[in-house]
């Protein structure tokens, strides 16, 4: 039996609930002096890993950005994700797939799978064609220890309509929250402080605009981790990580990633150490 996702998020937060993005876009190769090809590209990203390595335990390659230079960015990808993998960290893969039928079970294929070329613990889904589209991810999922993040509420202003629109008296981003954890008790294979799917809620919103204000409570007793972009470069901050997400900042990963390179390629590891202890501050 593979180990849950749960134990392994559970180590991962021992170390700090800080989570890098590994972005390579193109504006950040040239800021930061690398060739604006697939040589840069790799040099980038391994640098970047490098430098973030036993700092956090938690690093989110932005999928996209490899996809940009072509199957060998995906050569690339595979290399990195590998990489980071023997060196223990748990590693988010940021792809936001989500289909139906026999093409999101292709996806699962690719990136949750025992054979599966993208190697990575956690995949971002997106359940907008509905939750039970994700099932044939969620079940390879809970088979092989691996986690979802699944989109509720998004920091882009054009997901709100969709994400706030009502249905059965509350939002459209809540009842994915709620599917979210009845499929968590429904699948459980271990006990664990969290359940193997979990919900990317934005930073930067205002969660009583999604009813999300209660996110989780009472709701099963294996939580629903929370993946959280907008720290950082898209203004949420550090320092008010409790405050944003009250009870539940234990359960939350905080992600940054063009922050991480804020005083350059060469000082990454100085500005994530400085990150985490003033997470580590802030939750305490």
């Amino acid at each position: 039996m593979p180990e849950s996702f749960s134990r392994k998020l559970e180590l991962a937060f021992s170390k700090s609930q800080l989570c890098v993005g590994i972005d390579p876009h193109r504006e950040l190769l040239v800021e930061n002096d690398y060739s604006l090809d697939v040589a840069g590209l790799e040099k980038f990203s391994f640098d970047l890993l490098d430098q973030v390595s036993g700092l956090v335990g938690i690093i989110k390659p932005q999928i996209s950005f490899f996809e940009s230079f072509g199957s060998k960015g995906f050569q690339v990808l595979e290399k990195l994700l590998s990489e980071a993998s023997s060196r223990g960290l748990l590693v988010i893969a940021d792809a936001k797939r989500g289909d139906i039928g026999t093409t999101m079970q292709a996806y699962t294929d690719a990136w949750l799978s025992k054979d599966a070329p993208f190697i990575c613990d956690a995949l971002t889904v997106s359940p907008y064609l509905g939750v039970g589209s994700l099932s044939p991810a969620i079940a390879v999922a809970a088979e092989r220890g691996k986690g979802l993040f699944i989109l509720s509420a998004t920091s882009n202003p054009e997901g709100k309509t969709i994400q706030t629109a009502q249905t059965g008296g509350t939002t459209v981003a809540n009842q994915v929250a709620l599917e979210v954890a009845e499929l968590n008790k429904a699948t459980a294979t271990s006990k664990g402080r969290f359940g193997h799917l979990g919900l990317v809620v934005g930073a930067t919103l205002d969660k009583s605009k999604f009813d999300l204000e209660g996110l989780n409570a009472g709701l099963t007793e294996l939580a629903a981790p929370i993946l959280a972009p907008g720290f950082g470069a898209q203004g949420a901050l550090i320092s008010q990580a409790k405050m944003i997400f009250g009870s539940n900042a234990s359960n939350v990963i905080f992600s940054i990633s063009r922050s991480a390179l804020r005083d350059g390629m060469n000082n990454v590891s100085q500005a994530v150490s400085a990150d985490v202890s003033e997470l580590a501050q802030a939750l305490s």
